[in-house]
């Protein structure tokens, strides 16, 4: 067994662990490859940090991992199927090199038991964040009622960063100033490697203007989607595009070989599109 620290070599390397340890186990369906390749060029992930992420290697294939959370605070810590044992070294090296000045959080399956214990006997304890990875069944076609007027437009943030940041920046709340954007939010384009912007889809009116948005992940070397993310611009909510854009975004997951699609949350409006709790997971801390 060999330990070694992240370098950009092994970006692959690191999804393909994602994807075997989710690929019949979904106690750590919360990290799955997707949700890593989204954060690592999201614009609050310090990748300065990229070399503290832990590497544990058998013949050169990743065994384990520990990996922060857009910063030090929060971490992903798990081992492959077979290598359970490393757990403990891993939570170990997660809370030594990982954490912040409150220490650190590790969120921990609800049905993975032996992960609770390890991170007792390490001295976490249990603590009253949680999360909840939510999927739902792609076996239909989904009912896409766009209000006339409307369209779907592919939107890619590597070839219209401008375009996608001004639409996330309102659909989170950050405001409706186009002034106080442009001089707040640095335009980066956003490339991931595995992005299919098939599956990045937003909503636009006659004129033009992005209203909504929604963006899946998904491998053939997997048959689920990701969801992330999904917003609507504060003018345009309650007119049912958000669920019409996730909608024909679920479609289109479908065809490429997707059976199941997982978001990571707990709102009652994914509930409303058919979502259900697949797995819950608690955070354990250790100062």
């Amino acid at each position: 067994m060999e330990f070694k620290r992240y370098s950009d070599d092994d970006y692959e390397a690191l999804c393909d662990f994602f994807i075997e340890l989710n690929r019949d186990d979904k106690s750590h369906i919360n990290w799955n490859w997707a949700r890593f390749e989204w954060m690592y060029e999201h614009p609050e992930f310090d990748k300065s940090l990229k070399n503290s992420i832990g590497l544990w290697l058998d013949n050169g294939k990743v065994a384990g991992a520990a990996v922060y959370d857009m910063y030090f605070g929060e971490a992903f810590c798990a081992a492959a199927r077979g290598y359970d044992e490393l757990y403990p070294e891993i939570l170990s090296y997660a809370y030594n090199e990982l954490s912040d000045e409150s220490g650190l959080g590790v969120a921990i399956c609800d049905d993975n038991k032996y992960e609770a214990e390890a991170a007792e006997s390490c001295g976490f304890s249990v603590a009253e964040q949680t999360e909840t990875m939510m999927s739902i069944m792609l076996d239909r076609e989904l009912e896409v009622n766009l209000p006339v007027g409307f369209s779907f437009e592919r939107l890619d943030p590597a070839e219209q960063p401008c375009d996608f940041q001004w639409l996330l920046w309102q659909g989170f709340d950050h405001g409706v100033d186009r002034a106080e954007f442009e001089r707040c939010e640095k335009i980066v384009p956003q490339v991931r490697a595995h992005f299919n912007p098939y599956l990045s889809v937003a909503v636009v009116n006659e004129s033009g203007e992005k209203l909504a948005y929604c963006c899946l992940w998904y491998s053939d070397k997997t048959d689920y989607a990701y969801v992330e993310p999904v917003c609507t611009i504060p003018s345009y909510r309650g007119m049912g595009l958000s669920k019409a854009v996730i909608h024909e975004a679920l479609n289109r997951a479908r065809k490429l070989g997707a059976v199941k699609a997982y978001v990571l949350s707990d709102m009652d409006f994914y509930r409303n599109l058919g979502f259900k709790e697949e797995k819950h997971f608690t955070f354990w801390w250790k100062e």
